[in-house]
């Protein structure tokens, strides 16, 4: 059993609850020890203190969490991770948002509407696959579905919260791998 998970991830600290009450089927798997969840704001950042946590921190599973911004075409970590001087050895610890968290909300869209008090299966409505669903047109249909409400530091901490992840496990691929990673070091 691994003791210690540290998830860096893209995004403000205001993140941090939220990944955390996303993450509780990990805390519980790893024996009651929670992942720690560390902000790195931006991509660049997270990629920073994730390389930097590989040789500071080798005890702990590190992984790192990012938006990929763009559809996954096999070669992410390639692109995005090698540049920036991820080792290749540690392409397994790094996991991918595509094509950015709020599609994570996409997949929970009764959760979505139960945070905002209304009905938004009909405006949420697509593709269930939200993977495939371009970054640009998630952003703009949680802010026509919440008429412009959506906030990312205001809201997405508390969706993160309620949001269900077999739904996101079942609708994303990729968090079904980090989900798998995790747990099967329990």
């Amino acid at each position: 059993m691994v003791t210690e998970i540290r998830i860096y991830y893209e995004g403000a600290a205001e993140l941090r609850e939220g990944f955390r009450s996303f993450f509780r089927e990990i805390e519980t798997a790893n024996e009651g020890h929670p992942p720690k969840c560390i902000a790195g704001r931006g991509r660049e950042q997270a990629i920073a203190d994730f390389r930097k946590a590989i040789a500071k921190h080798s005890e702990a599973l590190n992984c790192l969490l990012i938006d990929s911004d763009t559809a996954d075409t096999g070669h992410l970590f390639e692109t995005i991770c090698q540049p920036q001087r991820v080792p290749e050895a540690f392409k397994d610890r790094v996991f991918w948002m595509v094509e950015c968290m709020e599609s994570w909300f996409l997949a929970d869209i009764q959760a979505v509407g139960q945070y905002y008090q209304a009905d938004l299966a009909e405006a949420l409505r697509g593709n269930p696959r939200v993977e495939e669903i371009p970054k640009r047109d998630v952003l703009r249909r949680l802010k026509a579905a919440t008429n412009g409400r959506y906030h990312k530091t205001q809201d997405a901490p508390h969706l993160l919260k309620r949001i269900r992840p077999p739904r996101v496990r079942q609708a994303a691929p990729h968090c079904r791998r980090l989900f798998d990673r995790f747990l099967s070091n329990s």
